[in-house]
């Protein structure tokens, strides 16, 4: 039928082990890229290109990092927006100091900065978990989100404390600055994002991706296995710090244009925290259905009563937005608790048995 493996064979180990292992998900994954490279730089207006598809593709790799952590690894971190903030504030000095160089190997180069920001604050996981861990990671959010505010020469000594972005050129072509095109920004952060992700996908299904699950089921036995805990949560850190500070100079350098310090706030942080809990902790794909709920569906909501021919005030449709939306979010924890991504594979092993009962 439409979604059978039958007749689909594996001939060798890596094939057993592919990602996408029913030819139907590789079907569908390469039409989802098609219409992505394709169908939406030359169809996309302003607006969807601006305020939906960029920022989330950037929420989408923020949670990916912080599924890393939080869903493979067991380890809860509220410090994920400033983590954010290093990987943009890294960006732009190095973009400062050199600016001859192009600014994707900047954006790339600043996630390692923030890894090494995070393997630091990293350290007490080896003594302390749950709450007490989460705790730390929060103080990691007030004293570098206090550092972006206290430190001039994190901004340059400017006068407004905002990083402001200038004009950097790829192959000629503006991709950040004001002159820089939406498709052009929306290209750039949608290949950065479909192959960090890859990598990702690629690390979690390996023996990194099983050791840090190890770790989260149980981490006694983990290391009673012969597993070192230490390495594997720095690592952890390290990876996940990455992946969120290449998202936090994406933010700034491709759609905002400039930034605060109050742009990498604690709110940022539950933001993406939300992401991944609703969206499936320990998934990929996850990731991006917890973005899009966060951050598409608000959007959809205000647009709404105007499509339907309500007239409301911007106020009350923004407290009818929020209301809505946690609504919403309860009645998905509830019906599944292992978010989206989980209703996303009963859909799936549903579809493999149609019509037949499951």
């Amino acid at each position: 039928m439409f979604y059978r493996e039958a007749g689909q064979f594996k001939t060798s180990y890596a094939a057993d082990m592919a990602i996408f292992p029913i030819r139907q998900d590789r079907i569908g994954l390469g039409l989802i890229l098609v219409v992505a490279f394709v169908v939406i730089p030359l169809a996309g207006n302003q607006f969807l290109l601006n305020s939906i598809l960029i920022p989330f593709l950037i929420f989408s790799l923020a949670a990916i990092g912080l599924n890393i952590l939080t869903g493979y690894t067991g380890l809860l971190s509220l410090g994920s927006a400033a983590f954010m903030g290093v990987g943009a504030y890294a960006c732009y000095k190095l973009s400062t100091f050199f600016p001859e160089v192009n600014i994707l190997v900047w954006i790339l180069a600043s996630g390692f900065v923030s890894s090494a920001v995070g393997v630091f604050f990293g350290l007490p996981s080896l003594r302390i978990k749950g709450f007490y861990l989460a705790v730390a990671t929060l103080a990691a959010q007030f004293f570098l989100q206090w550092c972006f505010a206290r430190v001039p020469w994190l901004y340059n000594d400017n006068t407004s404390g905002a990083i402001e972005v200038s004009t950097h050129t790829l192959f000629g072509l503006p991709v950040t600055g004001p002159n820089a095109a939406p498709a052009t920004r929306y290209l750039v952060v949608l290949t950065i994002v479909a192959g960090m992700a890859w990598i990702a996908s690629n690390i979690v299904h390996g023996r990194i991706g099983r050791m840090w699950m190890a770790v989260r089921d149980m981490d006694i036995a983990a290391q009673l296995m012969g597993i070192r805990l230490l390495r594997a949560k720095l690592l952890a850190f390290a990876v996940s710090s990455f992946y969120v500070g290449v998202a936090g100079a994406l933010m700034v350098f491709l759609w905002l244009g400039a930034a605060e310090p109050e742009a990498f706030n604690i709110n940022l942080s539950f933001l993406l925290l939300f992401m991944v809990i609703i969206g499936g902790l320990g998934s990929i794909v996850g990731a991006f259905l917890g973005a899009a709920l966060i951050h598409i569906l608000p959007i959809a909501l205000r647009a709404l009563p105007a499509l339907i021919g309500l007239n409301l005030g911007s106020a009350t449709i923004e407290q009818l937005t929020f209301m809505v939306t946690g609504a919403l979010i309860i009645f998905f924890l509830i019906v599944e608790p292992l978010g989206l991504a989980r209703l996303w594979r009963i859909g799936k092993q549903k579809l493999r048995v149609w019509p037949f009962p499951y």
